[in-house]
């Protein structure tokens, strides 16, 4: 079972001073970063909450001055990111449909934009920025947004044409010509163009900047099996934020995957649960406890997240963890297929398009999972999960050759795939 997967945006990793079975001297200590996990002083969350106050009362007293309601809609993001609540970004959107309709701006409909990515409704955010563009206010700001939309959706030139017109030597177009790379199997490129990033972060001495930069660079390290650099900035993140969840969940991933100690990946990620709420970290959960071979433990998370996802507030936003449930672990392919074809609408890339695959796979209907492969995956995307699936696609179709191939790239992401992969990457 591979229930989770950090990347990108969402990977990657730490652990502690301890005798492990694995062949590189890297090693964590729980010296590092138990200071980050204990940290109990929400001050960040004090100063949003602080300014929510604040820019309400001031719309109250003034209710014709509308534009408070993008301070308000920018709390409230920042409220979601920092506890994970989805409640936050809902109240965002509100802010933002109100504001849209009270004035046209191109900044307005590039903030609701933004939060309509954060929920994963894509289309509606591709909408708004072909608006924006039209308006013409500060249109760089809109193309780059464009490519951040059409990658999400797998619209691959169209995103193409947008880094080539925002191409130039700043911060924005770099940490882009990283993300294109990444999705083109250049991981090589990728880092060298977030590393030139981090150069115009530091300069600038932008706390965010840097932050953001930070845990990308740790994710990308992480993907390039240079763990020792992942947990250094990872661990750099930290220092600048001792909350950020995202930080301590890639360390937690690093002690899992690398130093294969499923006890401390599970403190660590239960100390993050104490501050900041998602979802996923239930499926996370339930990956290490089948690594453990606790059944009723990963049952139990499996159970947790399903109950979370209820929730109608998330939207999409947990539409590919749920159909990866039906498939793998319920075997409920007429539950996961009219999700994955409302996911297909949504964001047809090759990672959705390998779910449709995968159904077909599972029904024992290998030419048609095949057919679906050669025509929307094969060549168009190397993110290993995928592989996997399309590894297994070629062994049921009688193409070994082809399997074999992929088993060699695949034992070489075994890191970013984790331990429960292990096994099964071996049977290809």
């Amino acid at each position: 079972m591979k229930l989770t997967k950090l990347i990108f945006g969402i990977s990657a990793l730490v652990l502690y001073s301890c005798t492990h079975n694995n062949t590189s001297p890297f090693s964590t200590n729980t010296n590092d970063y138990n200071a980050y996990l204990n940290h109990t002083t929400p001050t960040a969350f004090k100063e949003q909450e602080a300014n929510l106050y604040f820019w309400t009362q001031k719309l109250e007293q003034q209710p014709s001055q509308y534009p408070y309601l993008s301070k308000i809609a920018t709390v409230n993001n920042s409220l979601f990111s920092l506890t994970g609540e989805v409640q936050y970004l809902k109240n965002a959107e509100t802010n933002l449909l109100e504001i849209n309709q009270k004035a046209s701006s191109a900044a307005y409909l590039r903030a609701l934009a933004r939060n309509y990515i954060s929920q994963h409704k894509f289309q509606e955010a591709l909408s708004l920025l072909k608006k924006a563009e039209a308006d013409g206010e500060k249109i760089l700001d809109t193309q780059k947004m464009l490519f951040d939309v059409y990658l999400e959706v797998g619209a691959y030139e169209q995103a193409h044409h947008y880094l080539t017109t925002i191409e130039n030597n700043d911060f924005d177009y770099y940490i882009r010509a990283s993300k294109w790379n990444d999705t083109r199997g250049d991981l090589k490129t990728a880092i060298h163009f977030l590393e030139r990033a981090l150069k115009i972060a530091e300069a600038s001495k932008n706390k965010s900047l840097l932050l953001w930069t930070y845990t990308n660079l740790a994710d990308f390290y992480g993907h390039n099996n240079e763990l020792e650099k992942s947990y250094t900035f990872y661990l750099k993140s930290l220092a600048i934020d001792p909350d950020n969840a995202y930080a301590k969940k890639g360390i937690a991933w690093i002690v899992f995957s690398h130093e294969k100690n499923a006890e401390e990946a599970l403190r660590i990620i239960n100390k993050v649960q104490e501050t900041h709420y998602s979802p996923d970290y239930y499926l996370l959960k339930a990956e290490i406890a089948e690594y453990m071979n606790n059944e009723a433990m990963k049952n139990k998370n499996i159970q947790l997240f399903l109950t979370s996802v209820q929730n109608k507030l998330y939207g999409a936003m947990y539409n590919q963890h749920l159909i990866k449930l039906y498939l793998n672990e319920f075997n409920q392919n007429e539950k996961a297929l009219p999700i994955i074809e409302q996911e297909i609408i949504n964001r047809p890339t090759p990672e959705t398009y390998n779910l449709l695959a995968w159904l077909f796979y599972k029904e024992g209907n290998y030419s048609k999972a095949l057919a679906i492969a050669d025509q929307f995956i094969v060549k168009k995307t190397h993110e290993p999960e995928v592989l996997y699936n399309l590894a297994q696609i070629y062994k049921a179709n009688n193409l070994p050759e082809k399997a074999f191939q992929l088993k060699k790239e695949l034992v070489e992401s075994s890191y970013e795939l984790g331990p429960t992969m292990i096994a099964k990457i071996q049977n290809i």
